[in-house]
């Protein structure tokens, strides 16, 4: 028979892990708390408590051929960056067209997840659930824990004096909606991350004023680029990754800085941090500095403290306000794991951000307990295709295992090391990733990594692609484990793909063979060096 995993979660690491168990001729059975899946991408004015939730408007940051699943593209004329209904949209038609409903159990909770008492010799987990009142439990082979880490609000309200007398409003971002309810309102955001710079945003269109509280500032990345591509389609390719390696940190974030600042000044907008770009997780808002050089947003530093009715801020300015948005940000954590695994200070300790390294088997997975600079939807699904893999016991030539614990340790170590060196001490940077270099990593433990040298040998077109074009999901079907027919022609037409929800009115437009030769004299500049290189 073949082996059961248990998977906690029905949201896109979730639907994803369904998939890849099938794949790998595994048995799933995955427990959805709530009546539907998307997890965080499925709005709700109301969601079950403790669930991930968001706010009506909510576009995503990552375009979508970066952020599809691997051998599914999304549809030609979805649009680049999609609204959470659309992204919904494309979580159905995937499941419906791999047949995955059908393993998720609705409106289950996972209370309890414990060792058999044979654990360590058959790896085996007892699974209580509970649905409608009902208690069960059952016997996996393995699990696969897919609950995500935007679920529990951080509302840090120690660290403001006076909160407890304000007498407006306050909420964490995870409890707003929609505008309307600040009409006319004067409104602090406190933090600048993405959920902080949108909302000042969208609350400054209808709110008498916004105040956007910041500690540390931000660099602010837009989601349209050079030409109109998508930003993460220009920067997110293996040529950029590899000289990127041949700069020092400082020179890439000059380049970048002087990139940015030719949009808009930084200094002269009040949002330029005194960390360099690449030492803190971007940014992305394309409308913020319209609010700012419009007066509707109003940058601000740290709040000092709170009174009855106002703000007092770092510099000494005073603020009437009415409500407070907390942008904080949110912590993680696994109740129903009984001690296997500790969070500590919104870390945990995983192999490869995947595997916990002091179980006698390999048989627990984490998914999507990540923060990448990109989309986390194909690594979450890389992530699957090597834990099934792993818990069949399958390697790809030259390994037959996973490493034994003190390697596994000290790689844990050396990742948190370097994520000290580069990023400024915060809750957001104990989980970051970038997105090439560790979908390689994890593709090398799996045996799918584009050998980019034999491309170019049997391959040109499609080498060149892989090499310049965005790095998409589709470059990690091309052979091995799991390959699907279409991801040539899939990374060939990512383009048009790209273009084609644009093109909504016909323009005539002169084509160029530029483009094309610019592409073969930068690969023919590079190409020895890549040869060594990889």
């Amino acid at each position: 028979m073949a082996r059961r995993v248990a998977i906690i979660g029905g949201g896109s690491s979730g639907l994803c892990a369904i998939k890849a168990c099938l794949d790998e001729g595994l048995e799933p059975v995955c427990f959805e708390r709530s009546g539907d899946i998307g997890g965080l991408w499925r709005f709700e004015e109301k969601p079950e408590e403790g669930r991930a939730s968001i706010y009506r408007s909510v576009i995503i940051n990552t375009s979508k051929e970066m952020m599809c699943f691997s051998d599914f593209p999304i549809p030609d004329d979805f649009p680049n960056y999609m609204h959470h209904s659309k992204i919904m949209e494309y979580f159905r038609m995937y499941a419906r067209r791999f047949d995955l409903l059908r393993y998720i159990r609705f409106r289950t909770s996972v209370r309890r997840v414990a060792k058999c008492s044979d654990f360590t010799t058959t790896g085996r987990w007892e699974v209580e659930t509970e649905s409608e009142g009902k208690q069960e439990s059952a016997t996996f082979d393995a699990v696969l824990v897919c609950t995500g880490h935007h679920t529990d609000a951080h509302l840090p309200l120690h660290t403001f004096p006076g909160i407890e007398k304000f007498k407006g409003r306050y909420l964490h971002s995870r409890d707003y909606k929609e505008p309307q309810e600040f009409m006319d309102k004067r409104v602090v955001v406190i933090g600048i991350g993405n959920s902080g710079s949108d909302l000042a945003v969208e609350i400054s269109q209808t709110a008498k004023q916004v105040l956007l509280s910041t500690r540390r500032g931000a660099w602010i990345l837009n989601r349209v680029g050079q030409q109109g591509y998508p930003i993460d389609t220009i920067f997110t390719t293996r040529m950029k990754s590899f000289l990127q390696h041949l700069m020092t940190s400082s020179m890439a974030s000059d380049y970048a800085e002087k990139q940015l600042n030719m949009r808009f000044d930084h200094a002269n907008y009040g949002l330029k941090p005194n960390h360099r770009i690449l030492d803190q997780h971007p940014t992305v808002n394309d409308d913020l500095p319209n609010r700012i050089i419009s007066g509707r947003v109003r940058v601000k530093p740290n709040i000092k403290q709170f009174t009855e009715t106002s703000a007092i801020f770092e510099d000494g300015t005073k603020e009437d306000i009415d409500a407070v948005v907390f942008a904080t940000g949110y912590s993680f954590s696994f109740p129903f794991l009984e001690g296997y695994v500790k969070v500590v200070e919104n870390q945990v300790s995983l192999y490869k951000y995947v595997f916990p390294v002091d179980l006698e088997k390999p048989t627990l997975a984490f998914i999507g307990y990540i923060q990448p600079l990109g989309a986390i939807m194909p690594i979450s699904e890389m992530q699957c295709r090597w834990a099934t893999r792993v818990f069949k016991g399958l390697f790809p030539p030259g390994l037959n295992k996973l490493p034994p614990r003190h390697i596994m340790e000290a790689d844990i170590k050396y990742k948190r090391e370097e994520m000290a060196k580069r990023y400024v001490t915060s809750r957001r940077h104990t989980i970051q990733v970038d997105y090439i270099p560790y979908m390689d990593e994890l593709a090398c433990q799996l045996g799918v990594k584009p050998n980019l040298p034999l491309l170019f040998l049997t391959d040109p077109k499609l080498a060149l692609e892989v090499l310049l074009g965005p790095c998409t999901p589709y470059q990690y079907r091309l052979h091995g484990p799991g390959a699907w027919r279409g991801a040539r022609e899939a990374i060939l037409t990512q383009q048009q793909r790209i273009v084609q929800p644009l093109q909504t009115r016909h323009v005539e437009k002169h084509t160029s063979t530029m483009p094309l030769l610019l592409k073969l004299a930068g690969a023919l500049a590079v190409f020895a060096v890549i040869f060594t290189y990889l």
